[in-house]
C-alpha cells in the first residue's frame, strides 16, 4: 500500500472514531440559492431588475428582491426604501449595510449583492428582420449583435436605413438616429456599429411595395427597390406577364396625401410600341390589368387590395371577370 493510501485510510478510521458532534459537516452557503446566475456581467441596476441580497448571519434579510419602478427596494424592518437605480451591486451592498446600522439592527453586518436577472435594459429589434426580438443588453452589445439576435435582415424587404430610437436622459424625450444599412453591414464605416446600452428600439422599415392585380400570372405585392426601375412594364414582367395578350388601357390607383386613391389611366399598347414612355410606379400604387372585357376595378375590391393580401389579389382575378 502506498503512503498516500495509508494516510487516507488512517484519516477515515480517525473520523469514524470521533463522536458525531465533532465530525466536520459541510453546509452549503445560503448565498448559493440567491445567486444562480453568478456569471452575469455586473452592470448598473435599474427598474424591474432582480437582485439577491445576502446578509450573513441574518437570514431574515437574505432574500431576492425586485427593483421597483421608481428604482428603489424595500426591506422589512427598514423604515425607508433604498434607492438603487444606477448603482453597481457593490454600491448597493454598502447602502444596505448603512441602512441596517442606522436602524440599529446590526452593528457591522456583512452584505453582498448579486444581480440575478436584468430587466431594465431591453433592446427591441423589429421590421424587416427574420425574427423580431426583445433582449437585455448584458455585457458589450453592438448594433450588428442586435441584428444577429433577430436573425439578420431580409434583403428583399429591408429599406436603406436602420432607425434607432432611444431615451434621451430622464426628460422622457427620445432621440432618433438613422444608420445606412449597407454601410453598416459592409463594415466600411466601423463607427456606425454603435454600442447599445439598453432602451434602444431598432427598426428596419419595410421597403415600400406596389401591388399588381387583375389579369396577370402572379398577382401580389412587389417591393420598390432602390436602384432598380419600378415601372409599369417591369411590374408586369415581375408578375409573370399578362394571362392573355393585352394592349389596351390599364390603370394605376395612387393614394394622395389624405389616403384617397386616384385612377391614372395608362395606354399599355403605346408603351409596348414605344410610342409613349414607360410610367414609373411608386410605393402603395395598385397597378390593375383588366381582362379582355376591360372591366374596371370596383371600389370594394380596391379597398380590400389595400391590405396587400396575396389571397385577395388572386381572388380579384375571378371576381372582376
Amino acid at each position: 500500500m502506498s503512503r498516500a493510501r495509508t494516510l487516507l485510510a488512517v484519516s477515515a478510521l480517525l473520523a469514524a472514531c470521533l463522536p458525531a458532534s465533532a465530525q466536520l459537516q459541510i453546509v452549503p452557503s445560503p448565498a448559493t440559492d440567491l445567486n444562480p446566475n453568478a456569471n452575469l456581467v455586473q452592470q448598473k441596476v435599474g427598474p424591474d431588475d432582480l437582485i439577491g441580497l445576502q446578509v450573513y448571519d441574518a437570514p431574515e434579510f437574505s432574500r431576492t428582491v425586485r427593483v421597483s419602478g421608481d428604482g428603489s427596494i424595500r426591506l422589512a424592518g427598514l423604515p425607508e426604501p433604498i434607492r438603487v437605480q444606477g448603482l453597481m451591486p457593490d454600491d448597493i451592498s454598502v447602502l444596505v449595510k448603512e441602512a441596517l446600522v442606522r436602524a440599529e439592527l446590526y452593528v457591522d453586518p456583512f452584505v453582498t449583492t448579486t444581480v440575478l436577472d436584468y430587466h431594465s435594459r431591453p433592446i427591441s429589434v423589429s421590421g424587416a428582420v427574420r425574427t423580431p426580438t426583445i433582449f437585455q443588453a448584458i455585457g458589450d452589445v453592438t448594433l450588428t449583435d442586435a441584428l444577429a439576435r433577430a436573425g439578420g435582415y431580409i434583403p428583399d424587404q429591408a429599406g436603406a436605413e436602420i432607425i434607432i430610437t432611444k431615451p434621451n436622459g430622464d426628460t422622457g424625450a427620445q432621440s432618433i438616429q438613422r444608420i445606412p444599412l449597407k454601410a453598416l453591414m459592409t463594415g466600411t464605416q466601423p463607427e456606425l456599429n454603435l454600442k447599445l446600452v439598453g432602451g434602444e428600439k431598432i427598426t428596419i422599415p419595410d421597403v415600400g411595395k406596389f401591388m399588381v392585380a387583375g389579369s396577370v400570372v402572379r398577382p401580389g405585392p412587389y417591393p420598390v427597390l432602390d436602384g432598380n426601375p419600378n415601372t409599369v412594364m417591369t411590374a408586369i414582367a415581375q408578375a409573370g406577364g399578362t394571362i392573355q395578350y393585352y394592349n389596351h388601357t390599364i390603370y394605376i390607383y395612387r393614394p394622395d396625401a389624405t389616403g384617397v386613391r386616384h385612377e391614372i389611366p395608362v395606354e399599355l399598347g403605346k408603351i409596348q410600341d414605344r410610342k409613349a414612355p414607360d410610367v414609373a410606379l411608386q410605393a402603395q400604387d395598385i397597378l390593375f390589368v383588366p381582362d379582355s372585357s376591360r372591366r374596371r376595378i370596383t371600389q370594394n375590391m380596391l379597398n380590400s387590395l389595400t391590405g396587400v393580401s396575396t389571397a385577395a389579389v388572386s381572388a380579384s382575378i375571378y371576381v372582376l371577370r
